[in-house]
């Protein structure tokens, strides 16, 4: 959080939370090919890279992209919804699991094997828009007993739980985890896209 970073999003989405923020990600876009991809990423001249969506999961070639990125040296971060398995992601990929909490309305899409299958370098996301999601969360991390494993992030939905009542239970729960805000909500206009 904080770096500057180059944002890769991918069209197409097939879950609905109530929270979203990135409709347009379900239609809008154009058909690149990898290499143009890849030359824009160069063009920015900044080595950290996030493929994000929509759920960039469900588009095959993301695969093949992730790994020319990494193979040219770039440090790269995939954020996905947790609802498609991501054993097919290389390894040297930093993926950020975004499990869906019940007030999102996709609870039960969540593929809970991965959990089992992160890495210490991956980190777990859950975005809360209530006490009853931030308790579900609490259960989840113990059941996998994620906070010895790798990074969790606790994240608030803009605009319907205050950042500091959760910031608040986290500090009381004592609770090993990162909060965690959408920094460029606050910067720019929560409309702004691009930033």
């Amino acid at each position: 959080m904080g770096l500057p970073c180059v944002f890769v999003r991918l069209t197409e989405c097939d879950l609905r939370c109530t929270y979203c923020d990135t409709e347009y990600a379900f239609y809008e876009g154009a058909d690149r090919t990898l290499e143009s991809i890849i030359d824009e990423v160069k063009s920015y001249h900044c080595n950290l890279v996030e493929i994000t969506g929509g759920e960039p999961l469900l588009q095959a070639p993301v695969y093949e992209l992730m790994t020319r990125l990494c193979d040219l040296g770039y440090e790269v971060m995939l954020e996905t919804s947790g609802h498609i398995l991501v054993d097919k992601v290389d390894p040297r990929v930093k993926k950020i699991i975004d499990m869906k909490s019940p007030t999102s309305g996709m609870l039960k899409k969540n593929d809970y094997r991965n959990l089992e299958i992160a890495s210490p370098n991956d980190e777990i996301k859950f975005v809360l828009g209530s006490r009853l999601d931030y308790d579900w969360a609490k259960k989840v991390i113990e059941e996998y007993r994620l906070t010895e494993k790798l990074t969790v992030l606790m994240s608030v939905v803009f605009g319907d739980l205050a950042p500091q009542e959760l910031a608040e239970w986290i500090l009381a729960d004592r609770l090993k985890v990162r909060f965690q805000l959408q920094m460029h909500k606050f910067i720019w206009s929560p409309e702004t896209r691009g930033v």
